[in-house]
């Protein structure tokens, strides 16, 4: 593509690509100078120039140039990374339904049904904590919401494969970094807003504002917002959506309201109350969390002129998401069930949850840790939270980064006041001795993992079995 194509009065030279990482340049490469939270991207614009940057994008005054390169000064390197990225791939965006989902617990979840329906009716791609989906390719994420470029490269490859339609998780963190900038949404999913994220927004209100940035600027006038009627937040973001609002919930009124559920350890059967008529729905999703996703992704896909006949009759059977209440199945004789729930909202849910199939004379094992490097308040919380609902806690290791796992685990440990509790640090054998140790009808919750296939530790990302193979492979081992 032209330079002048991407910026007004720019030379028309070709440019091979664009990056803001300068050891990844390549020639005739635009370099972006992006300032960071530790390096700043003007730093290295020597860098970028060896290995083959024809255009330099920055904001700060740049002394020495060098001859034959372009320079262009802008005031938000960021805004202007995210506009050519756009531009550079085609406006992929503009090609397909876009549905965003922003929210503290939940996004996972609703953005794998809205693709799992959405693909009975054409061709939807995934991109998420979880992965990168679309077709017959999956991919691994670093960043629930990825970069600009890389994010907007891989919807441009979704559009190439005949996607017509993308559900995207949108994180407070790629909100506030301006990383979907360059998309507008025609379907924005709220589901929750909880305690989390404090050691990047710095306080509850920064994080809301974040949040808010989907309703507020980037889903279309002409598009749809989808918002949780039953949480606290419902009222601020129904005032401030630049779209029509469309609710749902289960204990108020709303345009999409469960009632009369029943549930049990393996399916949830409710009446979904939609303008004045009642729709019998059977889902094998569990766990009232999870009737709120459901509902979050019914109206996100009806709103979107999915019919309520597809999107019912898909309930019964919809897919498994990987690390999400995941019921782990060996023929053992107890429960064991993985989750991502790394919040105190999360972890909540989750106890309840397992308290609720657990028989009054069996136990509640819980096995977890708190992330090192991450919100240090949260980590008392949890072992409130464990004191309330568990028998038996097992804490463990969970990307300690640089941190002491031992010492991450005395703090959750200063909110465990009666239940008891032992500290094994390697992640595998906590997990084997909560399998090898359980009784018929226990309930072992793997918690903060979920699939995820590494874990940070001092030296970097390190590979990691995943709670899920861990709990099979501990099963098949020393339980049969």
């Amino acid at each position: 593509m032209r330079l002048s194509k991407l910026f007004k009065n720019a030379p028309t030279v070709n440019v091979s690509g664009l990056c803001f990482d300068s050891r990844k340049v390549k020639p005739d490469n635009v370099y972006f100078c992006l300032p960071g939270l530790t390096f700043d991207g003007h730093d290295f614009i020597d860098d970028a120039i060896k290995n083959g940057a024809i255009c330099i994008v920055h904001s700060r005054e740049i002394e020495k140039k060098q001859n034959g390169v372009i320079y262009i000064k802008v005031s938000d390197v960021n805004a202007a990374m995210n506009q050519c990225a756009r531009l550079f791939y085609g406006r992929p965006s503009d090609k397909m339904t876009m549905f965003g989902i922003t929210g503290t617990n939940g996004k996972s979840t609703i953005a794998n049904i809205i693709r799992s329906i959405m693909n009975e009716v054409e061709p939807c791609g995934y991109i998420g904590t979880i992965a990168i989906e679309y077709g017959d390719v999956k991919l691994m994420p670093d960043l629930t919401t990825p970069d600009a470029l890389f994010l907007q490269s891989k919807l441009a490859d979704m559009v190439n494969a005949g996607m017509k339609a993308c559900a995207l998780e949108v994180s407070s963190h790629g909100l506030s970094q301006g990383r979907v900038d360059g998309i507008n949404f025609n379907v924005a999913v709220f589901t929750n807003f909880t305690y989390d994220h404090l050691d990047f927004h710095g306080t509850l209100e920064n994080y809301f504002d974040a949040k808010c940035i989907l309703f507020k600027d980037r889903v279309r006038s002409d598009g749809v917002s989808i918002l949780n009627i039953d949480d606290k937040k419902f009222e601020a973001l129904k005032s401030i959506s630049k779209a029509p609002v469309i609710s749902y919930g289960i204990d108020h009124e709303a345009d999409y309201r469960a009632i009369n559920i029943q549930m049990d350890s393996n399916s949830t059967h409710f009446d979904l109350v939609y303008q004045g008529k009642a729709y019998s729905v059977m889902t094998n999703l569990v766990a009232t969390y999870n009737i709120y996703n459901l509902l979050a992704a019914i109206a996100a896909l009806h709103e979107s002129g999915v019919s309520m006949d597809t999107i019912l009759s898909a309930c019964s059977h919809l897919p498994q998401v990987e690390g999400r209440l995941e019921q782990i199945k060996e023929g053992q004789s107890f429960n064991v069930i993985v989750d991502f729930a790394h919040t105190p909202d999360g972890m909540e849910k989750m106890m309840q949850f397992g308290r609720m199939i657990t028989p009054d004379n069996s136990d509640l094992i819980a096995v977890f840790g708190s992330a090192g490097k991450r919100d240090v308040a949260k980590r008392k919380v949890f072992g409130e939270l464990a004191d309330i609902y568990c028998d038996y806690v097992i804490l463990t290791e969970d990307d300690p980064r640089d941190e002491d796992p031992k010492e991450i685990a005395d703090m959750i440990k200063e909110g465990i006041k009666n239940t008891a509790n032992i500290y094994i640090e390697d992640r595998y054998e906590a997990i084997r001795q909560a399998i090898e140790n359980a009784k018929e009808n226990d309930t072992i919750l793997l918690l903060g993992k979920g699939d995820e296939a590494f874990i940070y530790r001092e030296e970097g990302r390190a590979p990691w079995i995943g709670d899920d193979k861990a709990a099979r492979e501990c099963i098949q081992k020393y339980r049969k």
